[in-house]
Order: C-alpha cells, then structure tokens, then sequence
C-alpha cells in the first residue's frame, strides 16, 4: 500500500473512532431534576437529584444539614454532612436511597435487591421484583415494576428506559414521588464525592464507646 493511501486508512479508522466515542459520550446519563410527592391534590417538592451514569446524588428537605450519595456499581449509599465534615453509611436513613437508583432498563430489580440489602437483609423469599406492565409519566413511556418486600417497602417504580433511572414511584401507602423538570445536562464529578476532610462517623462504635463508660446503664436483661 502506498504512503498516500496509509494516511488515508489511518484517516478513516480515527473518523470512527471519534465517531464511536462521541456516541459514548452522547448516551452517558447526567441530568438534574426536582423531586416532588403528590398525594391526591396535593403537591410538594420535597428534594432534588443529580443523575451522572450509576451515581446519584439527592437532597431533600428532611435532611437539609446534608446530601445523600448512592452508587449503582458498588453498590453504596452514603449520607454526608459538609459543615461537620462527617460521612456514614445511609443504611435506612431514607427509602429514597433505595428507590432512585440508576437501573438496568432490561433488568432494574438486580439493582434494586443490591441497594436494598445495603440497608437491612434481603430475605429472597419475601423480597419480590417483577414487571407490572407499562405507563406514561409526563409524555414519556415508561416501564413499571413492583417491588414487594417483607418490611413492608415496597414500592413500583416506572423506569425511563433512555434514562434508565425510575422518574416515578408509588409507595405502600398510595403516596407518588416523581422526578420533575429534568434536565439534561453535564453534571460536575465533584457533587457525587466525600468533601475532602470528612471522616466517617460509626454510630455503633460510639455505642461501643458509651458502653464503656460512666453513663452507661445496661437495659433489664442485658449482660
């Protein structure tokens, strides 16, 4: 092959190769969006989400001190605390965690059992996931999967399959929490990080701690 028509080859293959990665970059999910629930007439917002691929970052009105951070591939859920520099495990800090997930569109229930177990043990004979059918939210279709579980937090959840992020979810006492006004837009990788600074707080190591000291009274019973 002549050296004209190496360039020209070498030309082509970096034409797909910008190509393919601006397709990658192109279908990556990073949105911003409110969070509301409604319950009959009634609407509140009550938070809101920052979406970048498998993590999620969720502020609500509960927790004003602070912001939740969940990842999808780990799977964790954290719950931290900027202004006392501190971070613990969310655990069942609040079933957002556990709802607004980024999930598989094909199979969200994998996602949804590895963050729920982050909070307590998944029974797998109590803890069921399952297709229900499809629905709309907003103008946009979406597929809806119900969860049921043996602590009674269950929930179904309506998938947007472009997003691959749940945009709504009903919970056991007929309440609806959506995302609302999403926005596509880049998201900075620093609002999905720990502050720099921050130590984790274990809750059961100051029990451990308590336990040891003067205050201490040991409950009726208890060794």
């Amino acid at each position: 092959m002549t050296t004209l028509g190496n360039k020209r080859l070498r030309a082509c293959l970096l034409a797909l190769v910008g190509s393919a990665l601006a397709g990658v970059s192109a279908s990556a999910q990073q949105f911003s969006a409110d969070l509301v629930t409604r319950q009959g007439e009634k609407v509140v917002r009550v938070g809101s989400l920052r979406v970048s691929e498998s993590k999620v970052r969720i502020e609500t009105t509960d927790f004003a001190d602070g912001f939740f951070l969940v990842d999808g591939a780990k799977p964790a859920a954290t719950f931290v605390r900027p202004h006392a520099k501190v971070f613990m495990d969310a655990m069942q800090s609040s079933p957002l965690t556990q709802m607004f997930v980024p999930v598989d569109p094909d199979e969200p229930c994998r996602q949804w059992r590895a963050i729920a177990s982050l909070a307590a043990p998944v029974d797998p004979d109590r803890w069921h996931c399952g297709r229900d059918g499809e629905g709309t939210v907003g103008d946009r279709k979406a597929d809806t999967y119900r969860i049921v579980a043996a602590s009674g937090g269950g929930f179904v959840g309506w998938v947007d399959r472009e997003r691959k992020f749940p945009v709504q979810i009903e919970t056991v006492d007929g309440t609806m929490i959506a995302v609302e006004n999403i926005r596509d837009e880049p998201q900075p990788a620093q609002s999905f990080e720990i502050p720099p600074g921050a130590r984790k707080f274990d809750p059961r190591a100051l029990i451990d701690r308590i336990r040891q000291s003067d205050v201490w009274v040991a409950p009726p019973g208890a060794e």
